[in-house]
């Protein structure tokens, strides 16, 4: 697109602020609109991958969340009984995978504030960006040739040439918009503590530990938190089924401590660290999937338009990968309509592939099957001792699968601008 095109951005999350930082640099107009009125870095761990890591490359914004994140060289899960269920390394990944500068992959623990706090800092100091805090976006409304927003107190806002939408899963904006989508809640989720961990202790790995479908626990290095005086921390977090939360609120704090402690005897330091059940947060997930996330003059990325289960470890990661695919489908389309459809055609085997082995995997860790978790023990080890069956897995892990037969996302047109397909065909 030659000329600069007006573009509002509702929703100052991980999608929101990675895609106004790199619409504002191509010398686009932003206004970002945030419902919460002073926005903080929250949340509890996530792994940066190396697909989100070359967005953050891109946006030169790579090299402080390393210095603040934990290095992860694999994930490692075993039973209840100390037996393997698996062990993937990043080394499987191969060349496709490797960095801009041909350098090793692996994943990064981080604190969820951390990766906000560094967007939001370089959106304010942005030239190019207006951020409107404390404003809730009701709806949009499709005009002539623009579209506005309407606030949740009736004000009209905009108008623009595209508004983008990247506020979240719960996203209320979605039915208004005549596009089509579905929505379930997950009937688990899990409970979250970020605890300091000084020693290290859980350094190099996300490390699991499951018991049918309906016990797990993981324990993630975090790297340092928000605050530039914080020691290293580790994320525990425990599965459990939505309609338990109360009665484990109302439970026995110390059998809990107990049971973990008995799965992972390393955990001690850390559970004299949790004295209430308030210190334990909840995080409940939800399945959104849209057979197209266009429609005119509006987009959905990240969470509002994909939301899933954590299972993959990719919500940060495919949100930033969005980013880089809205920006570069605006650069490369004569017009804002044919760019969106640019942007659906450009995601749509990437986030396709991760919305249904999301979907397949997440019943073998978190169901009420048990008989999926006596599958999974027995013939996971054996299928990761299969090459091309442990690449695929790896590759998964890592954030590159376009699906089974086609080709792995390339981390060097991440971090630059990727090669663009024929016209779109929607």
């Amino acid at each position: 697109m030659q000329s600069p095109i007006d573009v509002g951005i509702v929703g100052a999350g991980t999608a929101g602020t990675a895609s106004a930082l790199l619409l504002a640099r191509a010398g686009h107009r932003v206004t970002l609109y945030e419902r919460v009125p002073e926005p903080g870095p929250v949340g509890a761990g996530i792994v940066l991958q190396p697909t989100g890591q070359a967005v953050l490359e891109r946006l030169g914004l790579l090299q402080p969340v390393l210095e603040r994140g934990a290095r992860i060289d694999r994930l490692r899960c075993v039973t209840a009984r100390g037996r393997p269920v698996f062990a993937l390394d990043y080394l499987p990944v191969g060349e496709p995978a490797r960095g801009p500068a041909g350098v090793e992959c692996f994943g990064l623990g981080l604190h969820r504030g951390v990766l906000h706090q560094t967007l939001l800092q370089t959106v304010r100091a942005q030239p190019g960006i207006e951020l409107r805090c404390g404003v809730d976006i009701d709806a949009p409304l499709l005009e002539r040739d623009h579209v506005a927003l309407r606030t949740a107190a009736g004000e009209r806002l905009g108008p623009h040439d595209v508004v983008v939408v990247a506020d979240g899963a719960r996203s209320q904006l979605r039915a208004g918009t005549g596009l089509r989508f579905s929505e379930s809640p997950y009937e688990w989720g899990a409970l979250w503590y970020v605890g300091d961990d000084a020693d290290g202790v859980y350094a190099g790995e996300l490390f699991q530990v499951v018991r049918g479908t309906s016990f797990m626990m993981g324990l993630l290095p975090t790297g340092r938190g928000p605050q530039l005086d914080s020691p290293p921390d580790v994320s525990l977090f425990w599965s459990i089924r939505t309609d338990r939360l109360e009665a484990f609120r109302t439970g026995d704090l110390q059998a809990w401590k107990d049971e973990v402690q008995r799965h992972d005897p390393r955990a001690a330091f850390l559970l004299e660290q949790i004295r209430s059940h308030e210190q334990l947060l909840f995080a409940h997930y939800r399945h959104i999937s849209m057979p197209r996330w266009h429609g005119e003059r509006i987009v959905f990325i990240g969470d509002a338009a994909h939301a899933m289960s954590p299972q993959l470890g990719q919500g940060c990661n495919l949100a930033l990968v969005d980013a880089t695919g809205l920006a570069d489908a605006i650069a490369a389309a004569p017009s804002p309509t044919e760019a969106l459809a640019l942007y659906t055609r450009l995601r749509r085997d990437h986030l396709r592939y991760y919305l249904w082995a999301t979907r397949a995997v997440t019943p073998f860790f978190q169901s009420d099957h048990e008989w999926l978790g006596w599958l999974r023990d027995r013939f996971m080890p054996l299928l990761t001792m299969i090459p091309w069956i442990r690449r695929q897995m790896c590759l998964s892990m890592a954030g590159h699968m376009r699906g089974v037969l086609r080709s792995p996302l390339s981390l060097a047109a991440l971090a630059t601008t990727p090669a663009l397909p024929p016209a779109p065909d929607a």
